[in-house]
């Protein structure tokens, strides 16, 4: 549709209707995977970005293999491996004193459980690139750059929204059945429906500064927390030839003060000679803990900085927004489709929350340790007994025990869920040979959609309604006889149980126990779903 609006004093403006199933607002990394996933799913996406360009300052320097593998199911993933940085000789990250001697830490790996290297530093503007690249030449995504997003109006079937070009063109009128908000951290998506922050209690300004380096610096593959009671300090080994410092701010400094080049060089002289570096960028930020009080509100989902906001100790800022996407990619494509009810999607809030919170919560305590070790060198220097370590903080640190949570409550089987389990953990992806001696990631074999694991071709044994179901969700179905890890391992639930259903994430749904078949497993798994 296309309607003319007459202002004799101004040019014709022309507003044209254009209809998705999705509208994305927000074309950073997270709006852009978002806008991939949907789009391969088959959807139409109408995406709004404001700016013309892709940022060309780095923020965010850190991926996990997680979201690598996300990217591998749509045929990404070798593509964005090549823009990770490989684990360089002596590479590790943890903790030191303020003469930056190590205290503990863990060494970097080139493997992990998702087949992939578990964290891969990179340079933002290059990943954000290739992803808003995929994404608007996709020919299931209709991108409005340049553009801003306005009078957002949710109709009960669907969502409205304006996109105004910057330059003063034509206008476009976006209409959706549900709508994805990964507008930042200031988002006017989440302002305009009245969803507030949830303060998680950690504020602090710190100063951050990224580098060039050039021949001669003295810095090594070593990303450390300096628990400097001075004045405590991150230094991140980015992807070559980057750096990133990160300093605490202490009472009485100023930004203005903060920023100043010899300031800045000031901080950096005991690492490495001014002549060996050029700084990048230099901000002063206030390092937040904090998520939104709701995720969802009617057609409107919060995603990304949008939904949660965390001091950046674990690297999982943007990791975070990626599982936001990811969790509602898969999900969106069975409701619009009509294969599962509008009900599921109220597990995005479940799933998503309480995971976001955890990691979030994880910063702040590393950010808490590092005070701690602090006080405790500050203690040794006036003679006086160490404060002792609080519990909470003693697994905090990095390789001293804390993994990433599972999903405690969503579409997962929850009486199966505890922290020594399987299900609503990540199901493990070993590189595999088969009895062809071809080599791959166990994932090309489970296919895009959800996947039902066994041990032997016998332990596939279900109901006619069971297959039915799996049909209808096109759920692929594996044996893991005849394949042999090559790196990696097989999921340890197999170690007990013969058979488990996998979700489009990777997510485990549930597996099959003395008490609980495979057909219950199914029929759990369409409860889950609330299939239609």
């Amino acid at each position: 549709m296309i309607a003319f609006i007459f202002d004799l004093s101004q040019p014709l403006i022309v507003m044209t209707s254009r209809s998705f199933d999705i509208v994305i607002v927000g074309l950073g990394p997270v709006g852009a995977l978002a806008a991939i996933l949907l789009a391969e799913a088959g959807l139409k996406v109408g995406a709004i970005e404001r700016d013309s360009e892709v940022y060309r300052l780095p923020r965010a320097v850190n991926l996990d293999g997680e979201i690598v593998r996300a990217l591998q199911r749509v045929g990404r993933g070798e593509k964005v491996d090549s823009i990770m940085q490989t684990v360089r000789p002596g590479e590790r990250a943890g903790f030191a004193n303020s003469r930056r001697e190590w205290l503990f830490g863990a060494d970097a790996r080139d493997f992990g459980v998702n087949g992939w290297q578990p964290l891969n530093m990179f340079d933002q503007p290059e990943l954000e690139g290739y992803l808003r690249s995929e994404a608007v030449h996709h020919p299931n995504v209709t991108a409005f750059i340049g553009y801003e997003a306005s009078g957002l109006k949710d109709q009960g079937e669907g969502v409205e929204i304006t996109a105004t070009p910057d330059d003063g063109g034509d206008v476009s009128i976006l209409t959706g059945r549900y709508l994805i908000a990964c507008d930042g951290a200031s988002s006017g998506i989440r302002k305009q429906l009245g969803i507030e922050w949830q303060s998680l209690g950690y504020d602090h300004d710190w100063l951050v500064v990224d580098v060039t380096l050039k021949d001669g610096h003295t810095l090594d593959h070593s990303t450390v927390q300096v628990c400097d009671p001075d004045r405590l300090t991150t230094y991140v080994c980015t992807k070559d030839p980057y750096r990133r410092w990160e300093f605490r701010m202490n009472d009485g400094e100023t930004a203005e003060h903060m920023l100043k080049p010899e300031t800045i060089m000031q901080l950096i002289d005991p690492w490495t000679p001014r002549n060996t570096y050029e700084i990048r960028r230099a901000a002063v930020y206030q390092f937040h803990a904090a998520n939104v009080d709701r995720w969802r509100a009617g057609n409107v989902f919060i995603a990304g900085d949008a939904a949660h906001q965390t001091p950046p100790f674990l690297g999982q800022g943007m990791n975070a927004g990626m599982r936001d996407a990811i969790n509602l990619a898969w999900k969106l494509p069975l409701v619009i489709n009509g294969t599962a009810g509008d009900e599921l999607l109220n597990t995005y809030q479940a799933e998503r929350d309480a995971h976001a919170r955890d990691l979030v919560e994880w910063a702040v305590a590393i950010g808490r340790l590092m005070e701690h070790l602090a006080d405790v060198e500050q203690a040794e220097r006036d003679g006086n007994s160490p404060p002792e370590t609080p519990p909470a903080l003693q697994s905090a640190g990095y390789g001293q025990g804390r993994e990433q949570p599972p999903l405690r409550d969503g579409a997962v089987l929850t009486e199966q869920i505890s922290d020594t389990g399987s299900t609503g953990y990540l199901f493990s992806q070993p590189l595999v040979r088969n009895a062809s001696g071809d080599e791959f990631r166990l994932d090309d074999l489970l296919g895009p959609g959800f996947a039902l694991v066994t041990l032997t071709e016998e332990d596939l044994r279900i109901s006619e309604q069971s297959r039915s179901t799996l049909a209808r969700l096109e759920v692929q179905t594996v044996s893991l006889d005849g394949l042999t890890p090559l790196r990696g391992h097989l999921d340890r639930l197999f170690e007990t149980h013969s058979a488990a259903i996998v979700r489009p994430d990777r997510i485990v749904f549930g597996h099959t126990t003395d008490s609980t078949t495979l057909d219950d497993l199914v029929q759990a798994l369409e409860d889950k779903l609330h299939l239609l």
